[in-house]
């Protein structure tokens, strides 16, 4: 028999904001794949935020992705502010993957604080905490056109375009373990920023990878793309990419 699904609540996110005016919850898509940006949603909460939130809100891997889409308007409407930023494949080459979920988690920290709405305390999933600044500087001493703010261009991969650096209001951060299910605000960045990433690589032109329905992870048709015509400008090329030892090219 299969465990009954998680049901998220707010209980951690009312603790927290008997501490903080504002709390965030934070989670990411696309770290594992082969592919396309990696994308963070971060979703933030109030005091003044209903008690009540949308009906059917579960952890974006448990939904279909009609369900997911169909929650993404009441969401924004429950939310005292949200935000969806990126990082693209050469960013992901040049930073490392935690680097990149770093970057793109600042740059939505970014744009809610121009908005006066920076939280004090973000709630991340997992147990790994890749968004407060490393210990080693991992960001610092690159090109500035790496660590601007703002969201990379609508395709994965594009540039980012603002010209201000990096420098967001950072909040405390606490992990708990599947907050994406438990959470309602983890939750609700979780679909939000699963919508926003699927949308784009389906929005890519695709002469055979299969972005519609991979979203850029391995899949037959996939490792069978990169087989037959090499990797991409949306590739993830600091990989090792499967099928590519059968095409003889990179």
């Amino acid at each position: 028999m299969s465990a009954p699904r998680l049901v998220p609540d707010r209980v951690l996110e009312t603790e927290e904001l008997g501490r903080h005016a504002l709390v965030g919850g934070m989670d990411e898509v696309g770290r594992g794949s082969l592919a396309g940006p990696v994308t963070v949603g971060l979703a933030v909460v109030s005091h003044s935020t209903p008690d009540a939130f949308p009906q059917g809100l579960a952890d974006s891997k448990q939904l279909t992705a009609r369900r997911r889409e169909a929650l993404v308007e009441p969401c924004r409407q429950w939310l005292a502010d949200w935000a969806l930023a990126s990082a693209g494949p050469a960013e992901i080459d040049a930073l490392g993957i935690v680097g990149a979920l770093r970057l793109a988690g600042w740059r939505a920290l970014a744009e809610v604080a121009a908005r006066g709405h920076a939280p004090g305390l973000v709630i991340l999933d997992g147990t790994s905490d890749w968004l407060s600044p490393p210990e080693d500087g991992l960001l610092s001493g690159l090109e500035p056109a790496v660590v601007r703010v703002g969201t990379p261009g609508e395709g994965p991969g594009e540039a980012p375009t603002a010209t201000s650096a990096v420098d967001p209001v950072l909040p405390v951060v606490r992990t708990q373990v599947k907050a994406d299910a438990r959470c309602a605000v983890v939750a609700a960045a979780s679909v939000l920023a699963k919508v926003h990433r699927d949308a784009l690589m389906s929005a890519l032109e695709d002469p055979g990878y299969g972005w519609a329905s991979n979203k850029g992870y391995a899949s037959a048709t996939h490792i069978d793309g990169l087989a037959r015509l090499g990797a991409s400008e949306h590739h993830r090329r600091s990989w090792h990419l499967p099928g590519l030892g059968q095409a003889g090219h990179y």
